[in-house]
């Protein structure tokens, strides 16, 4: 080393392993060290989760409120530990938050990682170096009548809570889109099917309607599923007997916490069961493997009625958003649905995720709720930004071609459906079968056989009939 240069600073820091040092500007401290070089697992760090490190501030502020409450903390260090929380919870310091978000130890990496930052910022606060833990520590005080197992679910299920409330707005977005497109395409007649066969009239504003409604449903199946991670165990403490923690603190702790989060947050009944439990996030996750699977058969659709232009149903003109080919010039993909549709089978494949984690959990524990919470802020997070790019790269820029609509029912077989109670299933059976043979249009041959005047016939084929329209 050059006489110019010198060593980082650093402090030491002492844990049951040893003593290591620890950059002397670091927040975070020796057990949030040894847990970053223990899981270096998906590349990603807590700081990327801002939900989750705003909840754990939150959770630590109401555990200070109600330790400072109760005569277990006193004035200078709840003060401090509460500055510091605040500080956190508006944006200071997510940097620090270093851990992998997959780890083993059921959380305790992540709750370590906050009882330092907070700590030492709370140092700080009260006029010492961080590392000074002799005057305030991260777990005789920031942890104080805390364990992982009560602090980092609560937080979770906080940090779940206002992390869906993107994918409820996104929703919203793109419902509108279709609805926007329902009125638009109102009173545009087209051909309906089943089984990829032609089926009966229809109007493509009817088409998004419905659409329309599938994405609403599921917003509210899923604004409905938050009333779950509402109920939280802090005070359960270890495994739920809420041992050392005082007399009222479980309480005191929620009340707090509901003030500070502003969520209608109730104790669960039984904390051991609780403490064990991760039902909520299981039907979290399955209402939203629900959105992904509507949301993917909604792109199914729109790559069906895309297709083509020339040799395929062309129902609908997708706005062209990039060249689909290196090989075919004038080609365009239906690449938004596509992208959407690779969303739902990640989002699928998390609630698998989910659905083992949760099956793992031993006895008073569950030791996989990382993994959990990791595969459900995904699923939160890429849902949002498909429903967006959804609706704004591809819904709101969609066309159609009316005339073309129009001729294809005209001589669709399926129009003699509209025609059946008038001329009887056998007769217009025998229609069917000639339109079908011949490649002539039912109404040509309608006209033919003297079945129904012209007038009746035009009648009976109005858009407005045809599908079905009210008024």
């Amino acid at each position: 080393m050059s006489v110019t240069q010198q060593a980082p600073a650093t402090r030491s820091e002492h844990d049951l392993i040893g003593d290591r040092e620890i950059p002397v500007e670091a927040y975070w401290g020796v057990h949030s060290l040894r847990a970053k070089e223990n899981f270096d697992i998906t590349g990603t760090s807590l700081s990327g989760n801002p939900h989750l490190i705003t909840a754990l501030a939150r959770v630590k502020q109401a555990a200070a409120r109600a330790n400072h409450e109760l005569g277990l903390l006193d004035d200078a260090r709840a003060r401090a530990i509460d500055e510091a929380c605040e500080a956190i919870a508006n944006g200071s310091l997510h940097d620090q938050f270093i851990i992998d978000p997959i780890q083993g130890g059921a959380g305790t990496s992540t709750n370590m990682n906050a009882n330092e930052v907070i700590a030492n910022l709370a140092l700080e606060i009260m006029g010492h170096a961080k590392g000074e833990y002799s005057y305030l520590h991260p777990n005789d005080h920031v942890n104080l009548s805390q364990s992982t197992n009560d602090a980092y679910p609560t937080a979770v299920n906080i940090a779940t809570h206002f992390a869906t409330q993107p994918l409820l707005a996104a929703m919203a977005v793109l419902e509108n889109s279709c609805l926007a497109k329902a009125r638009e395409f109102r009173s545009v007649v087209k051909m309906g099917r089943t089984q990829l066969q032609d089926a009966v009239p229809m109007t493509v504003g009817q088409e998004f309607g419905g659409w329309a409604v599938t994405l609403r449903e599921d917003r509210d199946r899923l604004a409905e599923s938050l009333s779950l991670v509402t109920e939280i165990n802090l005070g359960a403490t270890a495994i739920g007997t809420g041992l050392n923690a005082p007399a009222g603190y479980a309480e005191s702790a929620r009340a707090h916490l509901a003030e500070l989060t502003g969520l209608p947050l109730t104790t669960s009944e039984d904390l051991i069961e609780a403490t064990s439990d991760v039902g909520a996030f299981v039907h979290l996750s399955g209402v939203l493997k629900r959105v992904a699977l509507k949301i993917s058969k909604i792109c199914n659709d729109l790559r069906l009625l895309s297709s083509g232009p020339r040799a395929g149903l062309n129902d609908l003109q997708l706005p062209a958003v990039q060249s689909g080919s290196s090989i075919m010039p004038g080609k365009v993909n239906p690449v938004i649905p596509e992208v959407v549709n690779q969303i739902a089978y990640q989002v699928v494949g998390y609630d698998m995720t989910v659905t083992m984690a949760a099956e793992g959990g031993q006895l008073q524990l569950n030791a996989f709720e990382p993994v959990i919470a990791h595969s459900i802020g995904l699923s939160l997070k890429h849902l949002t930004n498909g429903c967006l790019t959804l609706a704004a790269r591809c819904i709101d820029g969609i066309t159609v071609d009316e005339d073309a609509l129009r001729r294809a029912v005209e001589n669709s077989i399926g129009l003699v459906t509209a025609l059946n109670p008038r001329l009887g299933y056998s007769a217009s059976t025998s229609i069917a079968l000639e339109a079908l043979h011949s490649g002539r249009g039912v109404a040509e041959l309608v006209l033919e056989r003297g079945l129904l005047s012209a007038e009746d016939l035009n009648e009976l084929l109005k858009p407005e009939r045809l599908a079905n329209l009210s008024d």
